[in-house]
């Protein structure tokens, strides 16, 4: 039910706007367009997902974007699918779309914790482009969707080959240490009331809708505590109204106040992957170097 779930509530308004919306309902095509649906699906998705909806696809200039999109597969991820372990040589990279990837870092007793989450603001895979062909964490998907597929020649040749999507991606590379800092910060001096509520609005930014599907154990999982404990805040977050939890599903009702209970470390990630993903470099105050001081380029004037 979790899998997928908007692109099925998507096939029910095309139905309910099309085929069945008609005086005389015709079933029999109703079916066979169903049929269509489902072994088209690869196809629809493809049109229905364009790769400008990853933030840092869409940010490219256009003949960069023409340059790199041919390249491109769309490939459907499922819940809990793992797209590289530790140690593994990367053989491709992703740009999600609708999905959430989870980098885990896993002890040798199979104890892990999630270090940092990548949604449709970022890619899996950015060790390739730093020189490194592994890391020693595991990507695992955490909400199912989509995501674009790109091979790892490819991907390193157009990084070499373009200015403004190496300096994309390195900032980006900036906005996910970040992110892996604050993570460790909150492990360690927050409550897990704090770090459930950083995880849900942290996922909830890379989502379209309020609705995720994750158990409490795969929480734990990522948050690198008991389930006990999730359940024991989840329960909280629900008596305060901020949440519905049933059965695997978790709907987000008062993102407001999720904030508000909510540790420093959600903002300080938001803010500084917003400002790195979000940069202008003609906002950039240069120095002023006067006249009478452009000789010998020093300058007593702050």
């Amino acid at each position: 039910m979790c899998y997928g779930a908007h692109n099925y509530n998507m096939l029910g308004v095309i139905l309910k706007g099309g085929i069945l919306n008609r005086k005389k309902y015709n079933y029999i095509s109703a079916f066979k367009f169903l049929i269509f649906i489902f072994t088209h699906h690869g196809m629809i998705m493809s049109i229905i997902l364009k790769p400008q909806q990853n933030h840092l696809l869409a940010a490219l200039a256009e003949d960069i974007q023409k340059s790199l999109f041919p390249h491109l597969k769309l490939v459907s991820l499922s819940l809990g699918e793992v797209l590289y372990e530790s140690g593994d040589v990367m053989q491709n990279v992703y740009f999600p779309t609708d999905s959430i990837v989870s980098l885990l870092y896993v002890m040798e007793d199979g104890a892990s914790a999630e270090i940092s989450v990548v949604g449709n603001e970022g890619m899996i895979g950015i060790a390739l482009l730093m020189g490194g062909e592994s890391t020693s964490s595991r990507a695992i998907v955490q909400s199912a969707g989509y995501a674009y597929q790109m091979k790892r020649k490819q991907i390193k040749e157009e990084f070499n080959r373009h200015g403004q999507l190496m300096s994309l991606m390195l900032r980006y590379t900036q906005s996910l240490i970040t992110q892996m800092a604050q993570t460790a910060v909150c492990n360690r001096h927050h409550s897990i009331d704090k770090q459930l509520c950083r995880w849900l609005l942290l996922s909830l930014d890379r989502l379209t809708t309020n609705q995720l599907c994750m158990t409490q154990e795969l929480i734990a999982n990522m948050l690198g505590v008991r389930r006990e404990g999730v359940t024991e805040a989840a329960g909280k977050l629900q008596r305060l109204g901020v949440i519905e939890y049933s059965r695997g599903h978790i709907t987000i009702i008062d993102r407001p106040r999720l904030e508000a209970l909510c540790c420093e470390c959600y903002a300080v990630v938001k803010k500084e992957t917003d400002r790195l993903l979000n940069w202008d470099p003609s906002k950039i105050k240069q120095p002023t170097i006067h006249r009478s001081c452009a000789a010998t380029e020093k300058c007593p004037v702050k």
